[in-house]
């Protein structure tokens, strides 16, 4: 009985290593690209360029990659200096994507912006900021609230 039982156990053995050997050791993987190199919290940022302070994010989580200029931030509030140190615009978000390099910015979840220069409220879930081309956009079916003034107007494909 024992000798079956070792013939089993052996041969057992056998094909779960012959199974299980199916990696690939050519292809290295590197785990910079999906971790992030630095994450903070409860933390305030400020960007400054030509040593004047020109934005600042207060988050609840930051995260940023080795690999991109790409950073993610959760529970947001922020807001940007004109050229004198006033503020220009300032709101609060659920999340923030940017990516410094191709000045975009991504807001999402409950989105609250103020533009004081145009003295405007905005409301959205999806608001898209490209820096470059100076356009601020929504998805096509997303719900946009803009306030001025006491004027309301609400609609989609902003």
């Amino acid at each position: 009985m024992f000798k079956n039982y070792y013939k089993i156990l052996i041969l057992f053995g056998i094909l779960f290593t012959a199974i299980s050997c199916s990696l690939k050791y050519d292809e290295a993987v590197n785990a910079e690209d999906d971790n992030p190199e630095f994450v903070f919290y409860n933390t305030k940022v400020s960007r400054y360029e030509s040593n004047k302070k020109t934005a600042e994010i207060d988050a609840e989580y930051i995260e940023q990659y080795k690999t991109s200029d790409a950073t993610y931030a959760k529970k947001v509030a922020f807001k940007t200096v004109d050229n004198k140190g006033n503020v220009e615009t300032e709101g609060t978000c659920g999340m923030l994507y940017s990516d410094t390099e191709k000045e975009m910015y991504e807001l999402y979840d409950e989105i609250k912006l103020f533009s004081k220069k145009h003295e405007t409220n905005f409301y959205a879930d999806i608001l898209r900021w490209n820096g470059k081309s100076e356009q601020l956009t929504s998805g096509r079916t997303d719900t946009v609230r803009l306030e001025k003034e006491g004027t309301v107007i609400v609609g989609s494909g902003f």
